[in-house]
């Protein structure tokens, strides 16, 4: 059989993408045929991924893996194709996130929600990334659906971190790490917020991360600097980083005290397992997928409370009993991420269909 996927771009470091790859090598170690599909990717992986316009189909018996995304013509090519078909939903961001901030984001969104509903009827299975993203199809009316958690390559965790990066953060701060894109369903406001409180009223050590790809369009990434520099904290006690390189983002998480998620929409947060995997104990705000992803794992919040936020951040940097009881459960939930565990769970539903 043969098992092609669909994603409509193809970069290094996306997990998407990432994840597709996984899966294809996958199908090779089980004797299918396969490769992955892209509307766009890196001119480096041009040979590992595949353009879509070389795409061809197969027999009846052959399968089409679409990751959902984004709006794309693979929708419609989806719909049109003729032959065994599944769905991966990966959610899109509600537009409301983006109003008053960047009306394009607020066009793809809306999009993006919209086509979704039209691919039910199309699919022989439909997945999800999480049990929230599972429930939302289920409400679309997808008949038959299950959850695939994203597939992570844990062995890239163990590689070199940036010598120079990582020096550079053990200066005796406490690093307080986000990663994410910086965008208004991810409240960087928040995370500011708590940075704000920890500086003013705990202590003067807190240094805020933000690792992620700044916005397009700048308004909400200039209402964020007027922020910290409005009370008084500067570029280098809220940190921008934008992109970064595997081995600098390995830097980062190996030098953080505490990764804190005030994120309002989450469809999977590849970054919450990363932290387990790194280490690194989790504070999060309770929403979405959040819940679905850390299960009983870190210590999650159901109101947004600033001040009793920070106040934890900070019990779990110098708080070594409780710090050692989060990670340990940290490292049980992790089990439910392992590769041969996301695989176990593939090789299920690729056997069911």
């Amino acid at each position: 059989m043969r098992i092609d996927q669909w994603v409509p771009a193809l970069h290094r470091g996306d997990a998407i993408g990432d994840s597709a790859r996984l899966m294809r090598d996958a199908f090779r170690r089980w004797g299918h045929q396969a490769e992955v599909y892209a509307l766009d990717l890196d001119a480096d992986l041009e040979g590992d991924g595949r353009r879509f316009r070389d795409f061809r189909a197969g027999g009846p018996q052959d399968l089409v893996i679409l990751h959902y995304a984004l709006p794309s013509p693979l929708t419609q090519a989806f719909i049109e194709h003729r032959g065994r078909r599944a769905l991966i939903h990966h959610n899109v961001t509600p537009p409301e996130f983006f109003v008053g901030w960047d009306e394009e984001m607020v066009r793809i969104c809306t999009l993006g929600r919209q086509e979704l509903p039209r691919l039910v009827g199309h699919v022989d299975l439909a997945l999800a990334d999480s049990e929230f993203n599972r429930r939302e199809l289920e409400a679309l009316g997808f008949a038959r659906t299950g959850v695939l958690p994203i597939y992570l390559d844990f062995e890239r965790y163990r590689g070199p971190a940036n010598p120079v990066l990582a020096h550079s953060l053990a200066d005796g701060l406490s690093n307080v790490l986000f990663v994410g894109r910086v965008a208004p369903n991810k409240r960087h406001e928040d995370l500011i917020r708590v940075a704000i409180y920890w500086k003013k009223f705990i202590a003067p050590d807190v240094r805020l991360l933000l690792v992620g790809k700044l916005p397009r369009r700048r308004p909400y990434f200039d209402a964020l600097q007027r922020l910290f520099y409005d009370n008084a904290l500067t570029p280098w006690d809220v940190v921008f980083t934008d992109h970064v390189t595997h081995a600098e983002l390995l830097a980062l998480y190996r030098q953080a005290h505490v990764f804190l998620s005030m994120s309002e929409h989450e469809g999977f947060g590849v970054p919450l397992v990363e932290a387990m995997l790194m280490d690194v104990p989790i504070l999060a705000y309770r929403c979405t997928a959040v819940a679905d992803t850390l299960g009983d794992a870190g210590v999650q919040f159901e109101h947004k409370r600033i001040d009793e936020t920070a106040e934890m951040a900070h019990r779990l940097v110098g708080d070594a009993a409780l710090r050692t009881a989060v990670l340990a459960g940290q490292r049980r939930r992790l089990t439910a991420f392992e590769p041969r565990a996301v695989e176990a769970a593939l090789r299920r539903y690729i056997d069911g269909l």
